[in-house]
């Protein structure tokens, strides 16, 4: 998978996306100081999204309206969004302030007009929310654009994930990745399930990776152990900007911490490799081979009291030992001689 001039996936890095969201508390600087500091803090790419409160709900005080069970417990859905959401007059400038900083920039449609929207803007991609996983036709829509498709799975249950990727493939998009997700806000880590990060590549032949709403990094690091190849985390510029999403984002600092987490840990997974460096090999002259331990003299039995396994590695390899013993020595032998076949008679 391609998205603007980075490829992911493959050997490459993992392609880490700092997720705008609410962060921005209604402030267009403050949405550009974000960007600034998530370039900072090590990102490849900013996302956004894109909704307006009539897009993706209706003024409506019925109770199906009230949010129940979250951090954004009784609070009415329409007014929520109304304050959450980016100004869609805002994208163009945020585009731009990505680019100038080097980060790639797309975005979340929630619907065919913000699609349509971001196709003017010329998006690289298209991000599906979890909670839109359902919505098979804004998928098609989007995937019809034949622009990378990431999904997030936070409610997905198979058949969704399936319903889902065929929405893609049926357009003829086949550039898609799944993002494993806890769609809790924050999310309980023993509940992150990061074995599902292998299983969404094996099971789906595509790209896996993470959307993750927990506290910290180390979700981040498990995943990109596991094979994840896009890590997604909100970000936020400082806790003090407030917002509906702040609880769960991390700031600049946590954030520079995750990044350079998930790169070390990226260096130690490594590669399956036998073979031993200079260092390592160099490293056998400490291992165990045998050495006489006691003088012996010529034509003397050699026993195990004789000859042992020790340190360093010089000697001859331990598994030698049995065939040695009970041999006579063909000249004595003083003590801290590596141990040869030479030194036995025939």
């Amino acid at each position: 998978m391609k998205i603007g001039n980075r490829t992911i996936g493959g050997e490459e890095s993992v392609f880490i996306i700092a997720e705008l969201s609410a962060n921005h508390n209604g402030n267009l600087d403050t949405a550009l100081e974000t960007i600034k500091a998530a370039k900072r803090a090590g990102a490849d790419c900013i996302k956004l999204q894109t909704y307006t409160p009539d897009t993706i709900t209706i003024d409506s005080q019925k109770d199906d309206f009230l949010i129940k069970g979250t951090i954004w417990e009784g609070r009415n859905l329409y007014d929520l969004y109304k304050e959450a959401y980016t100004p869609w007059e805002w994208h163009q400038a945020l585009f731009e302030a990505a680019q100038e900083e080097g980060l790639i920039c797309f975005s979340s449609p929630f619907d065919k007009t913000s699609v349509d929207f971001l196709e003017e803007l010329n998006t690289p991609a298209y991000k599906i929310a979890s909670f839109e996983i359902t919505d098979i036709p804004l998928i098609e829509y989007a995937a019809s654009k034949g622009k990378p498709i990431i999904i997030s799975t936070g409610i997905a249950d198979q058949n969704d994930i399936e319903l889902a990727l065929d929405a893609c493939r049926r357009m003829g998009n086949h550039e898609i990745a799944l993002l494993k997700c806890t769609s809790s806000y924050p999310a309980p880590i023993e509940e992150a399930n990061m074995v599902m990060v292998k299983d969404l590549a094996d099971r789906y032949n595509v790209i896996s990776g993470l959307s993750d709403h927990t506290i910290g990094s180390t979700v981040p690091i498990v995943a990109t152990c596991l094979g994840a190849k896009i890590i997604e985390k909100h970000f936020i510029l400082n806790k003090s900007v407030g917002g509906p999403d702040a609880s769960f984002s991390m700031d600049e600092q946590e954030f520079s911490e995750m990044v350079k987490a998930v790169r070390e840990a990226e260096k130690a997974i490594g590669k399956v490799d036998y073979t031993l460096s200079e260092k390592q090999k160099k490293g056998k002259d400490f291992s165990r081979s045998l050495y006489v331990v006691e003088d012996i003299k010529e034509g003397e039995v050699i026993t195990d009291e004789k000859v042992k396994s020790i340190r360093p590695g010089f000697g001859m390899h331990p598994k030698y030992l049995p065939q040695i013993l009970g041999k006579h020595a063909n000249i004595s032998i003083e003590k801290g001689t590596r141990m040869d076949f030479s030194l036995i008679a025939e």
